[in-house]
């Protein structure tokens, strides 16, 4: 709970600090991530650059003290030696197929208490035939009406350690169309228009989210189609924090994460 509120403060104070045209970065304090065990996981459709992705995120994760382990294969989830001792998996491994072996293993440790986090395909189009994989990340992809087309992210929760300072910016990418558990703590949210698809012209749809799976955090960012993404610096913040969200899961305060769409009738 210090922890936590220290990483607030220091953020708060970050933004605070910086003037109205500055770029944002992340305001974690040096080493937030001393000593945690996290798992990158990479692979699957070229598309998505995972390789290029992983050249962002595993270098940055060490320059903040963790000690990343990185696999191009998913044969690593049936290791419960490795996995019970992780304290996060980060995962980019896009239109693949994974064995029961290895959706068991990984299911089982985000469970149990070890964070997951990811974006965009990685994990929000990763198995399209696992449903209880889709059901712990809170979402899967199903159409970018238009393709790559410029669009708005909405910063909806200004106070979260994720959004924190962050304003609404621009994305000329794939406007993600998802199914989305309708009890995820959304951060971050897009509207479509009409130009594509007339149907869905006002649709508000969820970008960036929060959630658990058992014990275990997860955090999942629709942004970053392809590495050049990350250049946007809200796009590239809001994936950073999250992975250090989601690697606090075991050590950080378990947080109220319902935020239901349908509150249900009346008692």
């Amino acid at each position: 709970m210090i922890i936590r509120l220290v990483v607030l403060s220091l953020l708060t104070l970050s933004f605070t600090m910086k003037n109205e045209t500055s770029k944002p970065d992340h305001g974690l304090p040096p080493a937030a991530m001393k000593g945690k065990k996290v798992l990158f996981v990479y692979g699957g459709w070229n598309g998505h650059e995972p390789e290029k992705c992983r050249d962002i995120f595993v270098p940055w994760m060490e320059s903040m003290g963790a000690e990343v382990m990185v696999s191009d294969s998913l044969g690593i989830y049936k290791n419960k030696a490795i996995m019970e001792n992780l304290d996060s998996i980060v995962q980019i491994f896009t239109m693949s197929k994974i064995s029961k072996e290895e959706s068991e293993g990984l299911l089982s440790a985000v469970k149990g208490g070890v964070g997951l986090a990811g974006w965009h395909g990685g994990i929000g189009d990763a198995f399209r035939e696992n449903t209880e994989f889709q059901f712990m990340v809170g979402g899967q992809w199903v159409a970018h009406p238009g393709g790559v087309i410029p669009y708005t992210v909405n910063i909806m929760d200004k106070k979260d350690v994720v959004t924190a300072g962050l304003k609404d910016f621009s994305m000329n990418s794939e406007q993600y169309y998802m199914h989305v558990d309708p009890n995820v703590n959304v951060l971050a949210t897009t509207r479509f228009n009409g130009d594509h698809a007339y149907w869905i012209d006002g649709a508000v749809m969820p970008v960036v989210w929060k959630k658990y799976y058992g014990k275990g955090r997860v955090f999942y960012s629709s942004l970053g189609h392809v590495a050049a993404d990350f250049d946007i610096p809200e796009a590239l913040v809001m994936m950073q924090r999250g992975i250090y969200w989601a690697s606090e899961s075991k050590n950080g305060k378990s947080e109220k994460w319902l935020n239901p769409v349908y509150p249900g009738s009346k008692k």
